[in-house]
């Protein structure tokens, strides 16, 4: 029987795939998927030999006549009294048949005495079995369960129960449908955002249908068309998922979105592919749905906990106060006068006390959203609203996240539109380019509030006093709005800014700051993380293209915000002192406070001596050291890192074995590792093969040659995981690099790992570009691809096979993106045929080649 069974389901799941794959309708397939299973398991019932008392009853999802293709199947099987041993045994039989025929529960076995005490204290098992259903067994038995349930029935704590939960949801997600692989059940705006309604609703005797909802006044019929189209877009997409995954898969994971765009009919273009494009429109019906469910749930509230009748308090003739929420006077004065629109954000940010908007208000306004038209955009009150918003001392944030969640902000800003659920792979950005650009201006606001200056005081500090900063804020909005329309982003970003300031009349000198900012808002982490930023004609390079103080201050800012705003994982402390260090060089060039060369080299060699005076050492000890240093070394490191250097190598400098010495970084985070000893072949791909396999992330290396012979290499590294103990790890490094480097082995091949999945599904294509410096002594060598274990280690051993040596490397990770710039020389780059071959050597180094199974996480 079990097997016939197995088999006919089986069967008939097939069937309904096929049925649906050919004509995709997901409210039929949940409620089909529910009768095969209903008549599968009364039949199992049937055969149990359970007490005639019992009941079984189904719950949750499965209850509510919705089965997804691999959900579990929650069952109840309800008691009259507790089980005696034949009972139980026929239980057992029960559950173990269901499991046998390839049914995947979720069971509970209560008596109903049981099931109403758990109800009574756990609002989980109250939602099940608000949606309980007969199945087989004792009818009477479900009857006095769901009589019960009735009788100790309290909406208005259900209500405030299922709201807490949903905040406590939300919250898990960063209350944000914006996640690059969301779960679209549990995610903000995902399909559990509708079962809340749906579920007060039951709770509240109103029904279980959106047109029950608008027959009791609660939305209107147009807001019940929306939600059923989004709710059938999102079962669409979980069903499709199910099918897919093979089993129960909620979230949207990379591996899917490809296929799922595919099957919904989404075509690549050159701009983005067809993932992004299916995902945007999943990222947009999300929004809607937080939208509508804001609105439903709080008229919900108000009829449910109803307020005393507080008298509205007049803020003006179009607006008033009402229970700390603002309310229109007349529901049609956004249809009359639409600029008040625009007027009420502007109120939110005037007023502290005011949390938000009534719900009446809230409908009027997103009813009114499409008068945002290009007539509305002309009317010179509205760019003044809008100037005036932007312009405000609080609220800023808040209240362009609630404008972009109603759709306000895109309908007045159309570019911005364009871009609100766009995903970006680019292997760093982990935010939607709306999200990103938001949360850029969170940044840029949060060095106004005293209360974050301990983040970072240099900005908080340049931040108070930077006149007019509201004009940082027009910039974080379009300094990535043309992502997605080819070509230079930047470029096209400052052609729409130009327009947006002269429409609303701002003067020429604040125009010229935006449109430099949005052009330029690359500029600045790219010389700080390409290039040597204590080289002084870098840096008076960088000063001349950027061309006054008061555009390097607000780049500064905008470079610090930007980074910070593209992920947790790209920003740490070392790209915080690159930056910095940059800007404080820049600064003394533009304020005249320039030193030439000779003269800086000076000032950072005094200033080395005064520290090696700290530690007890003499005038003169370290001149032994220093004769062997050219003037490239002392460009290239600071005063503090020569000192360190000078203190441990002074006494040993024809030292005869390695010396290896490892510090914490000085700003902090990772450690700063010296490796002093005879040059030799290899060196620098012997050091980043010993750092892959202690799973170290190299951020930074500085390769010297002494005139003496010696190689002097320093490494900044990373790594073993965000809570690594770094001092526990400098007596490990100085005594195994130390072994390392005098290894007469060969090179140990990378040892490879798993590429993250983000990476497997959106690789970026490798580049590799070798061309002679500006000063024609050595070769730039600039490499980007996708991030993988042991991938900085295969380039090393490349170079070494070519006879390259190394004088500086610059290694940057984006997130999944690699972009490392190294300094080279070598013989073979003087005959451009061993150049094209090193090149396509390299290339295919880069190409995305999975290696044997290792940590996902493992650095390269």
């Amino acid at each position: 029987m079990r097997n016939s069974l197995r088999s006919e389901v089986a069967a008939a799941r097939q069937g309904l795939r096929a049925a649906y794959f050919e004509r995709p309708n997901p409210a039929q397939l949940l409620r089909r998927h529910a009768r095969l299973v209903d008549r599968t398991v009364r039949s199992v019932w049937r055969q149990a030999g359970l007490p005639a008392a019992a009941a079984l009853v189904a719950t949750g999802g499965y209850g509510r006549g919705e089965l997804y293709p691999s959900s579990d199947i929650d069952l109840l099987v309800l008691l009259a009294a507790e089980p005696d041993e034949a009972a139980r045994a026929s239980l057992e039989r029960l559950i173990g048949t269901f499991w046998d025929i390839g049914l995947e529960i979720g069971h509970s076995v209560r008596t109903l005495e049981a099931c109403l005490e758990v109800a009574a204290h756990d609002i989980t098992v109250r939602t099940a079995l608000l949606e309980a259903r007969y199945l087989a067994g004792s009818r009477s038995l479900y009857k006095k369960l769901t009589t019960r349930l009735q009788d100790i029935a309290d909406p208005r704590s259900f209500f405030e129960a299922k709201k807490l939960e949903q905040e406590q949801r939300h919250a898990k997600h960063q209350d944000s449908p914006y996640s690059l692989e969301p779960n679209l059940k549990e995610a903000p705006g995902g399909l559990r955002d509708l079962h809340v309604i749906q579920w007060i609703a039951r709770a509240c005797a109103i029904g279980r249908r959106w047109s029950d909802l608008v027959a009791h006044g609660l939305i209107e019929r147009d807001e019940a068309r929306q939600l059923a189209r989004h709710e059938a877009l999102l079962q669409d997409l979980r069903i499709r998922l199910h099918y897919l995954a093979g089993r129960r898969e909620d979230r949207i994971v990379f591996d899917f979105q490809g296929a799922l765009a595919a099957q919904l009919g989404y075509a690549e273009t050159a701009e983005r592919r067809a993932s992004e494009a299916m995902m945007q429109r999943y990222y947009r019906t999300a929004k809607a749905v937080t939208q509508l469910n804001t609105i439903v749930l709080q008229n919900l509230e108000a009829r449910l906990l109803p307020q005393s009748e507080a008298a509205s308090i007049s803020l003006n003739e179009r607006f008033r106060v009402r229970g700390e929420l603002l309310e229109v006077a007349d529901e049609r004065l956004f249809e009359s006068a639409p600029t008040a629109i625009l007027e009420s954000f502007l109120l939110l940010m005037q007023h502290q006390e005011l949390r938000g908007m009534t719900a009446p208000t809230l409908r009027a306004l997103y009813r009114s959203r499409f008068l945002i038209d290009s007539r509305f955009r002309k009317d010179p009150l509205a760019r003044l609203l809008f100037v005036h918003i932007l312009q405000q001392q609080r609220g800023i944030v808040h209240e362009f996240r609630r404008m972009n969640q109603y759709g306000i902000l895109g309908r007045y800003l159309p570019e911005f539109g364009r871009i609100v659920g766009q995903m970006q792979h680019d292997l760093f950005h982990v935010y939607t380019v709306d999200q990103h650009i938001l949360m850029v201006v969170r940044n840029l606001r949060r060095f106004t509030m005293p209360e974050f200056a301990h983040e970072f005081p240099l900005c908080s500090e340049l931040m108070s006093g930077f006149e007019r900063r509201w004009l940082l804020y027009v910039a974080a909005l379009y300094h990535d709005i043309a992502k997605g329309r080819g070509g230079d982003h930047s470029a096209l970003g400052a052609r729409d800014v130009r327009n947006f300031s002269r429409r609303h009349g701002l003067a020429s000198e604040d125009r010229e700051l935006i449109d430099f900012l949005v052009e330029q808002h690359l500029a600045m982490s790219q010389v700080a993380q390409k290039q040597d930023v204590h080289d002084p004609e870098v840096v008076q390079a960088f000063a001349r293209r950027v061309g006054s103080e008061r555009r390097l201050v607000a780049l500064y800012l905008f470079s610090v915000a930007d980074v910070r705003g593209t992920s947790p994982k790209v920003w740490n402390a070392w790209k915080a002192k690159l930056l910095e260090d940059l800007f404080r060089a820049a600064r003394r060039v533009l304020t005249g406070e320039l030193l030439a060369r000779d003269a800086a080299l000076a000032e950072k060699q005094a200033e080395a001596r005064r520290l090696l005076r700290l530690y007890a050492l003499s005038d003169g000890v370290e001149s032994r050291l220093w004769e062997q240093l050219d003037t490239a070394y002392f460009l290239r490191h600071d005063a503090q890192e020569i000192a360190w250097q000078t203190r441990n190598l002074h006494y040993r400098v024809d030292a005869g074995r390695p010396v290896v010495k490892a510090r914490l970084a000085p700003f902090g985070e990772g450690l700063q590792v010296m490796i002093y000893c005879r040059d030799r072949e290899a060196l620098f791909a012997r050091i980043c093969g010993y750092f892959e396999r202690s799973a170290f992330n190299i951020v930074e290396a500085k390769v010297h040659t002494t005139r003496n012979g010696y190689a002097l290499d320093t490494f900044l590294v990373m790594g073993q995981g965000r809570g690594a103990h770094y001092r526990d790890m400098i007596g490990m490094i100085e005594a195994e690099l130390a072994e390392e480097v005098e290894s007469q082995a060969p090179l140990a091949p990378p040892r490879g790992g798993r590429l993250s999945r983000r990476v497997r599904h959106f690789p970026i294509s490798p580049a590799v570009d070798i061309r002679p410096d500006e000063r024609g002594a050595y070769h730039v060598l600039s490499i980007v691809a996708s991030d993988r274990p042991g991938l900085l280690y295969g380039v090393a051993r490349i170079l070494a096979r070519y006879r390259i040596n190394l004088q500086t490397a610059r290694i940057n990770t984006l997130g999944d993106r690699a972009e490392d710039v190294f300094l080279i020389a070598g013989n073979a780059l003087a005959d451009p045929k061993a150049v094209l071959q090193l090149e396509q050597d390299l290339l295919k180094e880069l190409s995305l080649q999975e290696a044997a199974p290792a940590l996902e996480t493992a650095p390269r």
